[in-house]
């Protein structure tokens, strides 16, 4: 279905939480670019401001194992005890149907799976910041999580952290401008075969 296929590639991106990860996917989608995005299904529940089958496929715990066991995803991860994270094939083929790149958001062991089974077919980016101080700013300022959920999104970034060199490439992103037109140009490189 997807493997080794040239003319079907993949920008896998991953980063600890608040590194700015989906913030430059969504500036890399208004750009000049043959991407599409690929929404990842979870079983969690939806934050507020979040759409079913635009930000993610909201699935029941049930519906998600079930897809599991359907051999319905590409890679999939339990992210959080209790909470799943992955990729449906569906979604992927829906993509290539139309002619584009998918673009995946993942979480980082989410995006060392995809590179695996995507291999050069994949160009993986890992989004960090400089620090894990300027991180814990960052997710503070989100004003979406308790404190008890930065904590752990804190502990869990300074493993994540220990995966980056597994990436085609890294991106620091302290400064956003900067950090846009890095990315763009990496990703314009790939598929252009360069």
């Amino acid at each position: 279905m997807i493997n080794n296929n040239p003319h079907r590639k993949c920008i896998i991106f991953s980063a600890p939480s608040g590194s700015g990860k989906t913030t430059l996917v969504k500036h890399m989608m208004e750009k000049s670019l043959p991407l599409s995005f690929s929404i990842s299904a979870t079983s969690r529940s939806a934050r507020k401001n979040e759409i079913h089958t635009q930000d993610y496929y909201f699935l029941s715990p049930k519906d998600f194992k079930d897809k599991i066991n359907n051999n319905e995803f590409i890679e999939w991860e339990e992210v959080y005890s209790g909470i799943h994270y992955g990729t449906l094939k569906s979604e992927l083929e829906r993509i290539f149907l139309m002619g584009k790149v998918p673009v995946f958001d993942v979480d980082v062991l989410g995006g060392i799976a995809l590179k695996k089974i995507l291999a050069e077919q994949a160009l993986s980016i890992f989004v960090q910041v400089s620090s894990i101080k300027e991180l814990e700013k960052r997710l503070i300022s989100r004003n979406t999580d308790s404190p008890e959920s930065i904590k752990k999104r804190l502990e869990k970034a300074e493993y994540e952290m220990s995966f980056a060199p597994q990436f085609d490439h890294i991106i620091i992103n302290d400064n956003l401008k900067t950090a846009v037109e890095e990315t763009y140009q990496t990703i314009q490189k790939f598929i252009d075969g360069k």
